[in-house]
């Protein structure tokens, strides 16, 4: 059995569809997602309705991210968080047009479903963005570090790699886990198209709600995974590319 570790998918149905194909997933793989399924291709509503039909064929976890609490928070007050509404939210918003109550309650469901983290047997981290405790998720005060925080990646793509883990300079974050896997900040912000290791950190999120592709990472190979850009497959339409 794989464990795939895939990105940010921003709505980006077609992206998710085709990265699946070229992955060649099967009923036994396992499939971890690091959150942010909605908000800036067309097809928001859709990712999260077929990541549903997909959990029942294939060991899922879903991580929640930072555009997932702004839309499940919509889903369950009908109130739009007008930040959210400026970094996607609006054409989440018109995805579901087409839903009914139901359907949008069975969502709903979903979101609150969602994990803020997991942790595997080999002391491996997923989550969204990342934390701040220097000793670990469990110890978070701020739950809010888990899909906003980007100073984990931060520290770790400037921290010096002759550091090694036994040594006292070592951050004390980083100790905690084997490994840490991340989305979030999209590694086309570092000029990489593919997923970025930093330290002992696995940044999968390529940047798929503006010009770059959605990526997988077989978490024990390292073998990666890629869709075409989104923008290729959204010809007509901006992402969260917004002048």
């Amino acid at each position: 059995m794989r464990t795939l570790a895939i990105g940010d998918i921003h709505g980006g149905l077609r992206g998710l569809t085709q990265l699946l194909e070229v992955a060649e997933v099967t009923k036994d793989d396992q499939l971890i997602f690091v959150g942010d399924y909605v908000d800036g291709w067309s097809d928001s509503a859709q990712v999260i309705q077929h990541l549903m039909e997909l959990a029942k064929t294939n060991d899922c976890i879903f991580i929640k991210g930072n555009h997932d609490v702004w839309c499940e928070d919509w889903l369950r007050t009908g109130q739009a968080d007008s930040v959210w509404l400026a970094h996607g939210g609006e054409g989440t918003v018109e995805s579901y047009e087409t839903f009914s109550d139901e359907e949008k309650k069975q969502h709903l469901y979903f979101f609150d479903d969602m994990s803020l983290y997991h942790i595997d047997d080999n002391n491996r981290l997923f989550i969204h963005a990342g934390f701040t405790s220097m000793d670990g998720v469990e110890n978070e005060r701020n739950f809010r570090s888990f899909y906003f925080d980007r100073t984990l990646w931060e520290m770790a793509v400037t921290m010096d790699n002759r550091i090694k883990k036994d040594s006292e300079l070592y951050p004390n974050r980083l100790k905690q886990y084997s490994e840490i896997y991340i989305g979030h900040t999209p590694t086309i912000n570092y000029y990489r198209d593919k997923p970025m290791h930093a330290i002992n950190v696995w940044n999968v999120d390529t940047g798929a709600a503006f010009t770059g592709k959605l990526s997988a990472i077989d978490i024990n190979t390292k073998e990666i995974f890629q869709s075409d850009t989104l923008k290729d497959l959204y010809p007509n339409e901006q992402g969260r590319n917004k002048s």
